[in-house]
């Protein structure tokens, strides 16, 4: 990894709207999750490296860390970054929009080297 990239943990909580939907709303709440997910991707400037799921161990909304979903990324800018946390003001989930249900917050360092 070049050293003038950022690395970034996207740190994903689910919210208590989302446990309060119907099932139908649910539905739709995953369809977004979906295309969010495939939006930070494609995102210019990101390199999706890996994400983890915390569902099985969490249990009921995240309002602090730790967290429902990670994903670990490399960023070109914070610009970059800040697109893909705009993706849950922009991805709509029926009259509504996807932060509405979930959050993203980001941390933003570089890739740990050790010097020998």
């Amino acid at each position: 990894m070049s050293q003038n990239k950022l690395r970034v943990l996207f740190c994903i909580g689910v919210n208590q709207n989302f446990f309060d939907a119907t099932p139908a709303e649910a539905k739709q709440v995953w369809g977004a999750f979906g295309v969010m997910m495939k939006g930070m991707e494609e995102t210019p400037g990101i390199r999706v490296i890996g994400n983890m799921d915390d569902d099985q161990l969490m249990v009921g909304p995240s309002t602090t860390a730790p967290w429902t979903t990670y994903v670990l990324a490399d960023a070109d800018t914070l610009e970059n970054v800040a697109a893909v946390c705009n993706l849950f003001r922009t991805t709509p989930v029926g009259e509504s929009k996807l932060w509405k249900y979930c959050k993203i917050e980001a941390r933003v360092g570089r890739e740990l080297i050790i010097q020998s």
